[in-house]
């Protein structure tokens, strides 16, 4: 698990608690535990009890957003740690426009893997 600094935390406009989470895919905290540590999503320390937290912008309903996934392999690929991939998915982009996160929510995510993968070149 990540621990992020200030600037970063304050990219991320909402947050959801890891149990949030679970409840919203009708699943055990433990199974949402295992999509941090397989990667499929970025969880970090916040707030006063240091809970596990992870942006709500990764969450569509009740899966994680498509395309989100994919795109942190290719952001960790490029040597990406997960506070600079929080980073670069949650700073505005006027090309976009907007942020890759809302991008990927809008089911934009070919643009934003694109984009991803031309951070390695």
């Amino acid at each position: 698990m990540t621990e992020i600094d200030a600037k970063t935390d304050a990219l991320v406009p909402a947050w959801l608690t890891l149990p949030d989470i679970a409840e919203r895919f009708g699943v055990e905290v433990t199974r949402v535990r295992q999509y941090v540590k397989e990667g499929l999503i970025i969880a970090v320390r916040r707030g006063e009890n240091n809970a596990l937290m992870v942006p709500a912008d990764f969450i569509d309903e009740d899966r994680i957003v498509k395309g989100l996934s994919g795109t942190l392999t290719l952001l960790r690929d490029d040597g990406f740690s997960d506070e600079e991939a929080l980073e670069w998915l949650f700073t505005p982009d006027d090309t976009l426009p907007g942020t890759p996160a809302q991008a990927l929510l809008e089911n934009r995510g070919t643009e934003v893997k694109r984009r991803a993968q031309a951070l390695a070149v």
